[in-house]
């Protein structure tokens, strides 16, 4: 008889899946779109209308002057202009929001659509970010729309996109950074599913190289106008960076790697570190550029005119004077930052530590207006940067959740919204000491968001049927408990928004209707 060889074994199946994929339809591009503009129409109300005598207030005055002074200064359209601060000393951020407040402001002038027109803009891009990412984590439209009506009632979102301050622009950077980094981990697992597919070795001592990332290129660009508009955009590069060699090491171990966090130290960190580290540290050169060019900016020649002095950082007399004077720049503004500590006298009454940023306890009033006669009754016009409570009260569940849905269930959606989370929170509680305040948390509430639109999308796939007749025809399709449940928890959200409306536009309200929105003392 004769012998025959026996059939090839097929390879064993990878036990990570493949990643699912469902293409943009003109669904996805309707609701997108719908949602962008209730964005820009929720943020162009009543934007110019708060103001101290038709000047900045809060800290606009802080950043208002400074993109002004870039109007003012213009050096051209590749280099713009500078900024100075004097009647508030060092200017201690850097450059690139400043920039783009002054676009709004060469083109309306110096009036409060100039200052807040650019961050109406991004406000309402940050709304369709947050979709776009919850709908590239999920490939779902109806979890990318969930999101979208939670980001348009948060208060936090829209009053930090109402005033001419920098956070705003910074967050949508941040969003479009996770945003581009899914893309990248999508893209590899589905490139390393695909050569295994195809019977292609991808196991070996390391595992496979996973060829150009232009997503994650993309991510490191978003990360570098990060930290171009504030120094925290560092903790994300620094978080981003390991999560992207994290999974890369994690997908070459699912595909059969024998040495896999080697492999990915070897073949994907320096890679890595190009993309999210070289080029945001580029970019952030990239937009001093006018301070370079011009003669007249702060501490400009810091090196030559006297202002290092030979006993204060020795090893700067060593470097060409625009590198020195800019390094000691740099310096200056790292010394200013870590001199405000609680401890060493600096107090605000509207101070909070991250531990309050959690359930919003601890608001920050922008602008007041007291005393106002309305017909017989006393009235105030107050405008706080306000959490929606339905939103922020479950910032800590929507964790717990999140973790548990990681750990127990291997759902790998929550990575992404969990590290950013992590990263705009974890330095701060170290950090503890510093003077903090609420807008500090603007970063935090789309990756809630995410989060929460995740765990309504798993809540509307769960549940039985309801077969009461009044429920049925109102919703005019067959319903279940869970569908009902995010109908409900959705339109609690949209009320309470409306409750609060008065606090976040400043609108006129009586005092014992303004009374009625403190439910907590500490949000007076």
């Amino acid at each position: 008889m004769k012998w025959t060889a026996p059939a090839a074994r097929p390879p064993a199946r990878p036990r990570a899946p493949q990643p699912p994929s469902v293409p943009w339809s003109r669904r996805d591009s309707l609701t997108v779109a719908s949602v962008g503009v209730v964005a820009l129409c929720t943020r162009f109300i009543g934007l110019t209308l708060p103001t101290a005598g038709g000047t900045p207030i809060f800290d606009e005055k802080h950043y208002v002057p400074q993109a002004w002074d870039m109007v003012r200064s213009w050096l051209g359209p590749a280099l713009g202009g500078i900024e100075s601060n004097p009647g508030y000393g060092l200017v201690v951020h850097p450059p690139l929001g400043k920039q783009l407040l002054a676009v709004g402001e060469a083109l309306f002038g110096y009036t409060p659509l100039g200052w807040r027109f650019m961050t109406a803009l991004f406000g309402a891009a940050t709304i369709v970010a947050i979709m776009l990412l919850c709908r590239r984590l999920t490939q779902s439209t109806t979890i990318a729309l969930f999101a979208g009506v939670m980001a348009l009632c948060d208060g936090v979102l829209l009053v930090a996109a109402k005033f001419g301050m920098l956070d705003i622009f910074q967050v949508f950077f941040i969003v479009a950074a996770a945003w581009a980094l899914v893309g990248d981990m999508r893209q590899v697992h589905q490139r390393v599913h695909d050569a295994y597919s195809r019977g292609t070795d991808v196991k070996g001592a390391f595992g496979p190289r996973f060829g150009v990332r232009w997503w994650r290129f993309t991510a490191g660009v978003f990360l570098g106008l990060s930290l171009s508009v504030k120094w925290s955009g560092l903790y994300y590069i620094a978080f981003f960076g390991l999560l992207s060699v994290g999974w890369d090491a994690w997908l070459r171990s699912k595909y059969g790697a024998r040495r896999p966090l080697a492999g990915a130290l070897l073949r994907d960190a320096p890679a890595a570190f190009a993309s999210l580290v070289i080029v945001p540290v580029a970019l952030y050169l990239w937009s001093w550029r006018a301070w370079f060019a011009s003669e007249t900016s702060v501490y400009r020649h810091a090196a030559t005119d006297g202002t290092i002095t030979a006993s204060q950082w020795p090893w700067l007399s060593g470097l060409p004077d625009p590198l020195a004077s800019w390094l000691y720049y740099q310096l200056s503004v790292l010394e200013f930052h870590g001199s405000l500590t609680s401890s060493s006298g600096h107090s605000h009454p509207w101070d909070s530590k991250p531990w309050a940023w959690l359930v919003a306890a601890r608001p920050i009033l922008y602008y007041s207006s007291t005393g106002i006669d309305c017909g017989g009754h006393t009235c105030r016009e107050m405008i706080y940067l306000f959490g929606t409570p339905p939103i922020w009260w479950l910032t800590v569940p929507v964790l717990l959740w999140a973790l548990w849905a990681w750990v127990t269930r291997r759902d790998g959606r929550v990575v992404v919204p969990l590290v950013a989370f992590a990263a705009g929170f974890l330095p701060w509680l170290a950090a503890y000491d510093r003077q903090m305040y609420f807008f500090y948390a603007t970063a935090l509430v789309p990756f809630t968001i995410v989060l929460l639109a995740l765990a309504l999308g798993r809540l509307s796939s769960a549940g039985s049927p309801i077969h009461t007749g009044w429920v049925r025809r109102l919703a005019g399709y067959p319903i279940t408990t869970g569908q009902l449940a995010v109908v409900c928890y959705l339109a609690a959200v949209v009320a309470f928004f409306v409750y609060w409306a008065p606090i976040l536009y400043g609108f006129a309200v009586p005092e014992g209707y303004y009374q009625s929105l403190m439910w907590l003392p500490s949000w007076k």
